[in-house]
């Protein structure tokens, strides 16, 4: 092909064979890595990359060289199925404001979700690369999955890596599945089993599987760090990306694939850990001139590039209304402790806290910080507190010293009280039976309840007691925490959002307090010990607090109030530690700024300085109209997500732009014409049912879409039997019922039994690969329509270096001096549908016969195509300059930073960030425009007798 550039939409000739080319790019060495949809018979369900190093005869079929033929379908059908499929096939311009797909999905389309994806794809922006910071609960997920269905309709989003802590990766993968038809293959523990008896040990996994969901503890493994330098992808979600700043594998591992992907989503909902540097990280990832040489935040650049809001978001509240109840004001009951927790209370604060002679019994060092891990303990349970002082004991072992025998003595005090604890009645675990009577758990009742505790021992603690007590079998009290396996953890998960879960009580440590949803069949959460961080309150309290939790939210602390007068029974630091946290709930939407530790155990470390007295609450905790005021990161971050601008509100569709008014009106004609067409009947067995009352269709599918199936998830494949028999929603509300009901009684999975028909489904893809082997090599349809005289409809695009179409136009080209030789009037349209209302064939309408003559109808398809390019470049010039003006602009600023850095390049770390900064200038360049292309789609004919 030599310097021809083959745009995305040219038709080659490879191997004798006919491909599409969806995506085309130019290697460093000059040669093209071309990416193809296979049209011809032999080759219609295969994608490929070809090299033109490796195949110097790829052949560029010539628009102007198409051969017309008739299509006598009844209505058309098959060409406008051919139109249908090349529309389908054609990517969305990357400059297209327009969302063409995210509305259309199985997930309530909020303005404010909305404005999210029309921030990340910003033709601003050239690479579609955000940080998602949107406080917990409203919806980030969704977000994500919209913007990669929007990314994967504009040719952006064939190959997508999604990484996730491992206790959400069945949930992200179930949400972007059922709601936006994005088939993901999941890497957990048996995922990994399953690929490798697929694949040899030395083949790469992200070779072979094209869309991943993996967890970050898996992937940041060595093993895995070696494929991923091999691979490069169109688009890489990093959820909870607060965990992967600083020196560590899951910093080393984002920093990697924000290297190899072109569009980068990072997701959390707190984005920061109070340091500027951290932050200026995570920016950097997305885009590194965002951040000075120096590090510090290029603020128009970050504003651009973060979006934030949080429930109490002008934008947010607006909308949620009734589909996120408001939280309740804290429920903090005052437990007055029994007879045996007062004595543990004064063992602890006479001998470990504040003993006589100044000294606890603590042996080891950092003497001031173990009682107060009994403590924390003592408060969460006796069974914690026995687990803690045995465990301490066991690692004296047994050559001991005085110091040693002393502690030891002390712990076997400790260990005979926690005995007592679990057998002797506690006020503690008195008042969670007691509370969840009132709330009206109980056995054979549907109320269900989150119960976090921070110690293991007192989960199992209380599902013990808690069984015994309510008479619940071991499945009504299910057990959440960390050293369970991720599928288990993932079981119960699952489990607990099914209205038929027999679980009542799921008793979980904090492994559920980030990114797990638990609010849909659940409204009650409790906080059986208090995590002494603002930042584990808030997350656990995000559980059920989210958005589509239809009951107001009512979060129970339980406040153990022992006689000693000490700091074991300062109800007062805890109250107000609880309320801070709703009040910044309500006004800021975070309450780590508060503290401005950012980070858990810091906080804690901040609150136990409290209680100690060493330190008062007010100069620790802020108020929350403080926030902002001053000159902390903190207050910088409160600013600068205060002035950014959420208010994007460009068009959406409003209305078909194709040919087909529905999805389902294309896969039905497409499965007719395949089925009545000669020579193409299906296999025995292979069937399509509607039920059109009902808005459901069943169908068997063929051997060639069983095996594009088989990457759907596994579990939904082995529940629901998709390979045999796929049951299709015809309609959103129908699509929306069937997950209601997969969550209803009598189910056994979450997976809908009918899912939903959206635009990116599998089975509409492989009908449109059908749909464009309606036609033969380099041919274009003729048919009849009510026009006056022969007309052309063609399809222009600009293509980028890269092969991705910055603008797009439909133009009908009509030869109204009455031959191929003569006037020839061009005149663009912004869609297909558009340009098929100006025809008058944009509704199926009788085939009045197929036109004759198709050797003198050919010669009208070069004209029409030399005509359509001279107003191609009428209509695309303004798209190609704004194209430019932005990618200069992009690169002027990158040359800025290379300027600053001068001063500073002796520095190492400005010599790797420049090596970033200058791939930039490369991706840069790769983005300007650089081919147009013009394809004939069909020649119209007037009607016998119209001339």
């Amino acid at each position: 092909m030599g310097d021809t550039f083959p745009a995305p939409g040219s038709v080659l000739l490879i191997r004798d064979e006919e491909w599409l080319v969806t995506r085309a790019e130019r290697a460093n060495d000059g040669n093209w890595f071309v990416t193809v949809q296979g049209v011809s018979e032999l080759v219609r369900d295969t994608s490929a990359t070809f090299s033109t190093a490796l195949d110097p005869e790829i052949q560029l079929l010539q628009p102007e060289e198409a051969k017309v033929v008739a299509d006598d379908s009844p209505g058309h059908r098959r060409s406008r199925l051919w139109l249908e499929a090349m529309a389908r096939k054609t990517a969305v311009p990357i400059t297209d404001p327009t969302l063409t797909v995210a509305t259309q999905a199985l997930a309530d389309t909020l303005p404010y979700q909305l404005a999210a994806v029309r921030k990340a794809l910003s033709p601003e922006n050239l690479r579609p690369r955000i940080l998602l910071a949107d406080a917990v609960g409203l919806g980030k997920t969704l977000e994500i999955g919209m913007i990669l269905s929007e990314l994967v309709r504009r040719g952006r989003g064939e190959r997508i890596l999604v990484v996730t802590p491992r206790h959400v990766l069945e949930q992200m993968q179930f949400e972007l599945w059922t709601r936006f038809a994005l088939p993901f293959v999941r890497l957990d523990s048996l995922g990994i089993q399953r690929i490798r008896q697929k694949l040899p040990g030395n083949r790469n996994p992200f070779a072979y599987f094209k869309r991943v969901i993996v967890s970050i503890d898996t992937l940041k493994s060595d093993r895995y760090i070696s494929h991923l330098r091999k691979q490069h992808w169109d688009a890489v979600v990093i959820d909870e990306s607060h965990n992967v700043t600083g020196a560590s594998q899951n910093n080393r591992l984002a920093r990697l694939l924000s290297s190899r992907t072109d569009a980068l989503v990072l997701a959390s909902a707190t984005p920061h850990n109070g340091r500027k540097e951290s932050f200026a990280e995570l920016i950097r990832m997305l885009e590194p001139s965002a951040v000075t040489p120096d590090g510090d935040l290029v603020e128009d650049e970050v504003k651009r590039l973060v979006i934030r809001r949080h429930r109490h978001s002008e934008e947010v509240a607006s909308y949620v209304g009734g589909d996120w109840a408001e939280r309740l004001p804290p429920d903090n009951k005052i437990v007055k402790a029994s007879a045996i927790e007062n004595e543990i209370a004064r063992e602890l604060d006479e001998v470990w806290l504040h003993p006589a002679g100044g000294r606890s019994p603590y042996s080891g060092p950092n003497s001031s910080l173990f009682p107060w891990t009994l403590v924390k303990a003592s408060l969460s349970s006796p069974a914690a507190l026995l687990a803690s002082a045995s465990e301490r004991r066991k690692r004296l072992g047994s050559d001991l010293s005085e110091a040693a025998r002393a502690e030891e003595m002390a712990l076997k005090r400790l260990e005979n009280l926690a005995q007592r604890g679990l057998h002797e009645p506690t006020a503690k675990y008195d008042a969670i039976r007691a509370h969840l009577v009132e709330i009206g758990v109980g056995k054979g009742k549907a109320t269900r309840v989150v119960i976090f505790a921070e110690r293991v021992p007192t989960l199992y603690f209380l599902r013990d007691r808690l069984c015994e007590d309510f008479g619940f079998t071991r499945a009504a009290v299910e057990i959440l925490h960390g050293g369970l396996t991720d599928t288990d953890q993932q079981a119960v998960v699952e489990s607990f959002k099914q209205e038929s879960s027999p679980i009542r009580v799921l008793v979980t440590g904090d492994v559920a307090s980030e990114g797990v949803n638990l609010h849909l069949q659940c409204h009650h959460l409790v906080h059986y010990d208090i995590p002494w961080s603002l930042i584990r309150i808030q997350q656990r309290n995000g559980r059920i607090d989210r958005y589509g939790q239809k009951h107001p939210p009512r979060i129970t602390t339980l406040l153990l109030d022992p006689d000693v007068k000490s700091s074991i029974g300062d109800l007062r630091v805890l109250t107000r530690l609880m309320e801070r946290e709703h009040e910044a709930h309500k006004v800021l939407g975070d309450s780590a700024s508060l503290m401005g530790k950012h980070d858990v155990k810091t906080e804690e470390e901040e609150i136990r300085k409290i209680l100690a007295g060493q330190q008062s609450f007010e100069d620790t905790i802020k108020e929350v109209d403080q926030v902002g005021a001053g000159d902390s990161f903190d207050d910088l971050f409160a600013r600068l997500i205060a002035d950014t601008d959420h208010t994007n509100t460009r068009p959406d569709g409003d209305g078909p732009t194709t040919v087909y008014d529905a999805d389902l009106d294309f896969l039905r004609d497409t499965l007719d014409e395949v089925l009545e067409t000669p020579g193409r009947a299906w296999p025995d067995g292979v069937s399509w049912k509607e039920q059109a009352a009902h808005q459901i269709a069943d169908l068997t599918p063929s051997p060639d879409l069983r095996k594009r199936l088989e990457v759907l998830p596994q579990s939904y494949i082995k529940d629901r039997q998709v390979i045999e028999r796929l049951r299709l929603a015809t309609t959103s509300h129908r699509g929306k019922a069937a997950l209601e009901a997969a969550r209803g009684a009598g189910q056994h999975t979450l997976w809908p039994e009918a899912h939903y028909l959206s635009p990116l489904h599998p089975v509409l893809e492989w009908a449109a690969d059908r749909a464009l082997a309606q036609l033969g090599r380099n041919q274009v349809f003729a048919v009849h329509g009510p026009v006056a005289e022969v007309s052309v409809l063609l399809h222009g695009t600009l293509s980028n270096r890269r092969g991705q179409i910055v603008a797009s136009s439909f133009m009908l080209t009509k030869f109204v001096g009455g031959a191929p030789d003569r006037l020839a009037l061009s005149e663009p349209h912004s869609s297909l549908r558009s340009a098929l209302e100006s025809l008058g064939i944009a509704q199926a309408h009788v085939n009045s016969g197929a036109p004759s003559d198709l050797e003198a109808l050919t010669r009208y398809v070069g004209p029409a195509v030399r005509q359509a390019r001279e107003t191609l470049s009428a209509v695309v010039d303004a798209a190609e300059q704004q194209t430019r003006a932005r990618v200069e602009a992009w690169a002027d600023r990158v040359n800025r930073w290379d300027d600053e850095a001068d001063a500073l390049v002796q520095r190492s770390e400005i010599r790797e960030r420049r090596s970033l900064v200058a791939g930039e200038k490369e991706i840069a360049e790769s983005l300007l425009p650089d081919q147009r292309l013009v394809r004939p789609l069909l020649v119209v004919v007037p009607e016998e007798g119209a001339q």
